[in-house]
């Protein structure tokens, strides 16, 4: 196998982040903006009602896809019981939906997830997020309501998925250096 091309103005890198990182803050920024005016004051007690630490490793991760240095799609996820993950702060930059991202970012933490050593990985959503639904949907993820049924007349509709093992490449890392914040990787996948 030959040399690996370093990343290119095109080219979309997953890297992992903290909460806090500057990088990040744009992205959570809109999703703040956005949850607010789909759920009022309940998007902002949302965000502010996980704290930072339950997205650092070992239990936890941030991961951004940054293009051309600007992020333009992140997602998390934290410990929700010894073998499920749980995921939280999927968004996608405005300007930047409908080309994959969100699901590029979804596949990442599902891989690092099952290296972290979780089999399963649950999420809710909010009625108003038809475009989340459909994600988790198209994304395998088994809905544990009724689908057919008025979203508005469910409130947070939960989703689950058994998660594939972790591939011989993608075994635990040591605890130490696993999911270290400001790793990049390609399309999902550490540079070696």
């Amino acid at each position: 196998m030959g040399p690996r091309r370093p990343p290119t103005a095109e080219t979309p890198v997953i890297r992992t982040a903290r909460i806090d990182d500057p990088l990040a803050r744009p992205l959570l920024d809109e999703l703040r903006r956005e949850y607010t005016e789909r759920y009022g004051s309940l998007g902002d007690s949302e965000l502010s009602s996980v704290p930072a630490a339950h997205f650092a490793p070992p239990d936890g991760l941030l991961l951004l896809l940054v293009l051309d240095g600007r992020p333009v799609a992140g997602g998390a996820y934290r410990r929700h019981d010894a073998r499920t993950a749980e995921v939280k702060r999927m968004w996608t930059a405005s300007d930047s939906r409908r080309r994959g991202h969100a699901r590029t970012v979804l596949a990442a933490l599902e891989r690092a997830a099952a290296r972290a050593g979780y089999t399963r990985m649950h999420l809710t959503t909010g009625p108003r997020q038809p475009e989340a639904r459909a994600l988790y949907l198209a994304a395998g993820y088994t809905p544990g309501f009724d689908p057919a049924a008025d979203p508005e007349t469910l409130g947070p509709l939960p989703f689950d998925k058994v998660l594939a093992p972790a591939a011989p490449e993608d075994a635990p890392a040591a605890p130490a250096v696993r999911a270290r914040a400001g790793t990049a990787t390609r399309a999902g996948r550490a540079d070696r």
